[in-house]
């Protein structure tokens, strides 16, 4: 069994996407798992301030968020666009 060139760079583009996935996914969790703790240690601290804490909290997850599109993007690029 022989692989060609074009079968390398395949498999290596399929391993590539599941990196960026794995290693890309890693940093929103951390992130909102760690901003979703500290708005709830701030709400029960200030609760009459917990609409502004949540709306805050989730612009902040947003953001974070955005992250793991990116990386969802690379390894979707890798996976449909190299052939």
């Amino acid at each position: 069994m022989e692989i060609s060139g074009a079968d390398f760079v395949r498999g290596l583009a399929l391993l590539g996407a599941g990196i960026a996935m794995g290693l890309g996914a890693i940093g929103p969790g951390v992130g909102e798992g760690y901003a979703a703790g500290k708005a709830c240690e701030a709400v029960g601290r200030r609760p009459e301030e917990a609409g502004l804490l949540t709306r805050t909290m989730l612009v902040g997850q947003a953001v974070s968020e955005s992250t793991g599109i990116y990386s969802l993007v690379v390894a979707l690029l890798l996976m449909f666009v190299v052939k």
